[in-house]
């Protein structure tokens, strides 16, 4: 899996307040829509998934919606039913709010966790825990 630098969504450029602010609102009523159960899909009714982050295009008319199921099991069904539904949510997500327009919603499986995994182990090798201990 590749993974994308935080401020890759405008040539290297580090994201706007703008962007941020709208992605964390996105982020936010996302979380809310998916743990109330709002989305008329019983598959997806029945999973409890975290959306880690929601990271806007520079015309914040995309927005990528970096989700993880609870426990990582079920990865891809999540993704998928996600995906389906994306219209229905997309609705939902920006119903009542204060935006323009409706953004894109896309969803990617959050990587954060295996990174922090992985992390983890390499400093719990023997070489790297007696260079840190020095």
């Amino acid at each position: 899996m590749k993974a994308m630098a935080k401020n890759a969504n405008r040539d290297g450029k580090a994201p706007t307040q703008r962007m941020l602010r709208v992605g964390e609102v996105i982020r936010r009523t996302l979380s809310e829509v998916l743990q109330r159960g709002d989305v008329h899909d019983d598959e997806l009714a029945r999973m409890s998934i975290t959306v880690g982050e929601v990271r806007m295009t520079s015309d914040l008319r995309i927005a990528t919606a970096f989700v993880l199921p609870l426990g990582g099991q079920g990865k891809e069904e999540a993704l998928e039913a996600l995906r389906r539904n994306r219209h229905e949510i997309r609705h939902l997500v920006v119903k009542g709010g204060t935006m323009k327009f409706a953004p894109e919603l896309r969803f990617e499986i959050d990587g954060t966790f295996d990174q922090i995994d992985a992390t983890r182990a390499l400093l719990a090798k023997d070489h790297v825990r007696q260079d840190l201990d020095d």
